[in-house]
């Protein structure tokens, strides 16, 4: 399985990242690609909204609050519900053909929920599977920490020919997210609660990006030969050309509700 590190995004932009992870899956659903994933670190604090937060009435407020609190909003490629990161975070992005890709998708939340634990665990966190009360992006494959606070949120896309898995795990910044995702939740009317939100790092001071990371690719290296690649220029050319799917226009920002 192809791997590619990606730790210091060449490119700050906050949806090229989203917009990478789009070209991946575009490239896996034209044949083009075998099954790949991809493990980077945001450039910047970004939120990012599901394609249903962007039809809600308050969208727009939340949008323009997301900026005021320094973090930049941006369309997810994958499904779900608005969720906030910073730099201290790791977003892995997993991509694969699959001539029926929404067959196997509970599946992937299942098995890819417990490999994503048990990296965890490994790291000696009380890592479980499962949603906790008033989570940002609910969902029942959430990982969290001892029942209590949402460390992992996932979730999927499938096109004709090909699926997406992305997680992102909140590594730091607990605190900041804590102040945050409540404004943007109050301006979506989603119901959220402020000690859902947790950091691997309040769970295990002294860790590192490095070392999740490195926990991270070993896990995935017990399952299946792994050759760590860059990220090639046709992909990032691909990016480009799908960074408009992502970004939100800073006049939307000022519309009024209808």
């Amino acid at each position: 399985m192809r791997f590619i590190l990606d730790p210091k995004p060449v490119d700050p932009d906050p949806v090229a990242d989203v917009a990478t992870a789009h070209a991946l899956l575009r490239q896996a659903s034209a044949g083009e690609i075998g099954p790949t994933v991809r493990i980077s670190v945001p450039g910047t604090p970004t939120a990012a909204f599901g394609r249903s937060d962007v039809r809600r009435p308050g969208f727009a407020s939340a949008a323009a609050a997301c900026r005021a609190l320094g973090f930049a909003p941006i369309v997810r490629g994958a499904g779900g519900r608005v969720a906030a990161y910073t730099d201290k975070a790791l977003v892995i992005d997993h991509v694969s053909p699959d001539p029926d890709p929404g067959t196997g998708m509970r599946d992937r939340f299942r098995d890819y929920g417990a490999l994503l634990t048990s990296v965890l665990v490994d790291l000696g966190i009380d890592a479980r599977v499962g949603a906790v009360p008033g989570e940002y992006c609910p969902g029942e494959y959430s990982i969290n920490a001892r029942g209590v606070t949402k460390l992992v949120g996932t979730a999927q896309r499938v096109v004709r020919g090909a699926w997406l898995f992305s997680a992102i795990i909140v590594l730091g910044d607990g605190p900041t997210l804590r102040a945050a995702l409540p404004v943007v939740h109050n301006r979506l009317e989603l119901p959220f609660q402020r000690r859902s939100v947790g950091s691997v790092f309040e769970e295990v001071p002294g860790l590192d990006v490095d070392t999740v990371a490195s926990t991270l690719l070993r896990a995935y290296d017990r399952m299946t030969a792994v050759e760590v690649v860059p990220l090639d220029d046709a992909t990032r050319d691909r990016a480009e050309q799908l960074k408009a799917d992502h970004r939100v226009a800073r006049d939307v920002e000022t519309r009024r509700p209808a």
